[in-house]
């Protein structure tokens, strides 16, 4: 099951599991859409591939909340 962490790691922008416009990548490193288009949709950290994060929303995020740990480590 996806982590679904709150925020953009390099931006900090929150990235609710609710709401579109979060990529990942392989490991789950998380970017807002604007911080994925500045890396060509390559994550910084493994040179994977960033994707669509699936939005998670009703019960299934009521039963399964998204990660409260947030990633942003500040290199904009």
């Amino acid at each position: 099951m996806l982590e679904m962490r709150p925020d953009c790691e390099r931006c900090g922008t929150d990235l609710p599991a609710n709401a579109p416009g979060a990529f990942i990548c392989s490991f789950e490193c998380t970017f807002c859409a604007e911080c994925a288009e500045d890396l060509d949709d390559r994550c910084p950290n493994c040179g994977g591939e960033l994707m669509d994060r699936p939005a998670r929303t009703g019960k299934a995020l009521a039963g399964n909340p998204a990660s409260t740990i947030r990633y942003f480590k500040g290199h904009a």
